[in-house]
């Protein structure tokens, strides 16, 4: 602090200087947010190849399981299923790939004590993280979403729009929750995120019940929905996106499951910040990220 700012802060009051310092702690927290999403914001520009990929990859899987579907006469809302699905894929990698493995590449790259060393609450920077990750997997869904439905001819039939918003914010906020707990189990973990991360795409897939209604998976399903967000919220948004159709059974009600999905955030939120928390006092105060000496 220079001498003119460090006399101008000496002259106020006591409780001046406490609010200039919690503004200026909030002003340092939303530019550590800003600067975490610019990047992925910014950067959906520069590498066109990873745009076009990350579109067409997603909609390639899904028009697999459309064709499917057809081959088998499966009913016609199978095939709007597995479009949603297709769309909502978008967000889960990005949590998996962009948000919990996200802290173990910047140790890899040598960023992280940068990060632990600045004056912020370690929470904005995966909160800005999200944030950047969350537009960039909005606009690819809404890409697969627009050229899936037009090919393919899916009608939507949404009766409750506020309901089916509020759904789907919920369901984003839970996803990212659950990343920034990865993210901070991940780097506590070490050199095995990478191969949790493998581990554990393919299976949420599956119990998701991302290309087909989870309620079909009895049990295993309804124990989906108590543990993976993606579960609840596409299980939700399908039967608020077609209820025109008979939509299998064996879920709860859309209001319920956004009461499940609220649940989830506040949990996901507390245990992140635990764990950021434990990260923290490790790092500052022990010169070490792991909960064992590696």
């Amino acid at each position: 602090m220079t001498a003119p700012a460090l006399i101008t802060q000496q002259s106020r009051s006591p409780r001046e200087a406490a609010e200039w310092s919690r503004r200026q702690i909030l002003v340092t927290n939303l530019r550590a947010v800003m600067g975490r999403a610019y990047p992925r914001v910014r950067g959906m520009a520069r590498e066109k190849s990873w745009l076009f990929f990350e579109i067409a990859l997603p909609f390639l899987a899904t028009s697999a399981f459309v064709y499917v579907y057809r081959a088998l006469q499966a009913p016609p809302q199978y095939v709007g299923f597995v479009v949603l699905g297709g769309a909502m894929t978008a967000f889960w990698l990005n949590v998996i790939w962009m948000m919990a493995t996200q802290l173990w590449w910047e140790k890899s790259q040598g960023n992280l004590e940068l990060y632990f060393s600045a004056p912020m609450d370690f929470m904005s920077v995966l909160l800005g993280m999200a944030i950047g990750g969350l537009f960039m997997a909005a606009t690819r869904a809404l890409v697969v979403l627009v050229i899936a439905t037009t090919v393919f001819g899916v009608t939507f039939a949404v009766d409750q729009w506020l309901l089916l918003l509020v759904v789907f914010f919920l369901t984003l906020t839970s996803l990212y929750g659950l990343g920034m707990v990865l993210a901070a189990l991940f780097l506590m973990w070490g050199r095995e995120a990478f191969h949790l991360n493998q581990l554990l795409q393919e299976p949420v897939y599956f119990v998701s019940g991302l290309n087909f209604p989870v309620g079909r998976l009895g049990i295993l399903g309804g124990l989906a929905i108590s543990l993976i967000p993606l579960a609840v919220g596409l299980d939700a948004m399908r039967q608020l996106a077609f209820a025109d159709s008979s939509y299998p059974g064996g879920t709860p009600s859309p209001a319920m499951e956004a009461l499940i999905l609220v649940v989830m955030t506040a949990v996901f939120l507390f245990f992140s910040r635990v764990a950021l928390r434990v990260l923290e006092r490790l790092a500052r105060r022990e010169g070490r990220l792991s909960l064992r000496w590696q």
